[in-house]
């Protein structure tokens, strides 16, 4: 078992969402951490099905059988109506929750109060590499960070399945879009967007869609945890910046599969590409399980100049490589960024066997950056 840095830090007698996105370990992180607690899994058929029926049934056992321990409800977005039995329990009986799922938007379109702020947020992340005894590089880049797949030696049957049970299939048994053709034409064209700038009039047109539906396509994406969209880093702007969001797929492996990449070797651009969506996972889940919350956005100018991720208020300048040896052309965008914003820290992440200073830029090998990052030293 995996030791995940999710540790639910300042819970204490507060209930909880625990959002993340399907197989990223949600259910396995609960029964070991809270092992004497009631547990509702409402992917089992009869269960869902008697608490679909008759929502009050929960606050019926619950009244039986008080329970010091908090009270799990796995995949809660499936009946929204227990919202409301949860959130009478929790005013009226002081009794704890924690609520799992992979998608608020069920909630609220159902109608789902989200307990109207009275619960906390915590979030599960694929794996990230200091959970992973023996990290492996060239595995998670190919296999992606989803605890099954990142250990199978078969990841592309675990990717099929994935893409063809969940990302298709349930998403639309989910009523989250009635027209699944048009949906699965458009995940794989969203695909091709996978660590680029998005654009929609483009999506659109390949997908046959309007530019309004494929927008609402990928909120569907994002409100189920499957992507998230990267802002534009705008301010003080001098040069004129691009202001479309870039996007990301949650994970390596998944994109992997949706744009049928091969075995992904140093020296090529798919290397390049993945390794860059690598670190991005590997900040996203930091910036939550730090409780820094930093936001994470990109700088690119339309002439050309871009700096991968800027973290924070101008923290840090980010930029990713996955080349052996870093030379000077290609971190104009890093000295461009740096002339304009003077971020505290400017940081190139690449393969190099050894750190150095170019000019004033930190190169840093993977290894040591993120043995940094987790160590609390890159963003404070």
């Amino acid at each position: 078992m995996y030791k995940r840095l999710q540790k639910f830090k300042g819970l204490g007698q507060e209930s909880c969402f625990l959002w993340g996105p399907r197989q990223s370990g949600k259910s396995t992180l609960l029964k070991a951490l809270f092992p004497d607690s009631p547990y509702y899994d409402l992917l089992l058929s009869d269960e869902f099905e008697r608490l679909n029926r008759r929502p009050a049934l929960l606050r019926e056992e619950r009244l039986v059988r008080p329970h010091r321990a908090p009270v799990i409800i796995d995949e809660v977005q499936k009946i929204p109506q227990l919202l409301d039995e949860i959130q009478w329990l929790m005013v009226n009986q002081n009794i704890q929750f924690i609520l799992c799922g992979s998608s608020a938007r069920k909630l609220k379109r159902g109608g789902g109060n989200l307990l109207g702020g009275r619960a906390l947020r915590y979030d599960l992340f694929p794996l990230v590499s200091s959970e992973i005894p023996n990290f492996d590089l060239t595995r998670a880049l190919n296999n992606g960070l989803l605890p099954r797949h990142y250990q199978t030696d078969q990841p592309a049957l675990r990717h099929r399945s994935y893409i063809g049970d969940y990302l298709k299939e349930e998403i639309a048994a989910e009523a989250l879009t009635r027209n699944l053709p048009a949906f699965a034409k458009f995940l794989e064209a969203a695909a091709f967007s996978n660590g680029a700038v998005v654009n929609f009039t483009n999506i659109a047109r390949e997908c046959g869609v309007s530019v309004p539906t494929a927008k609402e396509y990928f909120q569907i994406l994002v409100d189920t945890l499957v992507a998230r969209f990267v802002p534009s880093f705008q301010k003080k702007a001098k040069r004129r910046v691009i202001q479309a969001p870039k996007f990301y797929l949650f994970d390596i492996g998944i994109a992997n599969a949706l744009l049928k990449r091969g075995a992904i070797v140093p020296g090529n651009e798919m290397f390049g590409r993945a390794f860059e969506q690598f670190i991005w996972q590997e900040i996203v889940a930091h910036s939550h399980y730090s409780g820094l919350e930093y936001p994470i956005a990109y700088w690119r100018t339309a002439s050309g100049l871009e700096v991968d991720f800027i973290l924070g208020d101008r923290e840090v300048a980010l930029e990713v490589k996955g080349v052996t040896e870093v030379h000077s052309h290609q971190v104009r965008g890093v000295h461009a960024f740096r002339a304009e914003h003077q971020p505290r820290k400017t940081i190139v992440v690449s393969l190099d066997a050894r750190p150095r200073n170019m000019n004033g830029i930190s190169i840093m090998p993977w290894d040591i950056f993120l043995r940094d990052l987790w160590s609390g030293s890159v963003i404070t």
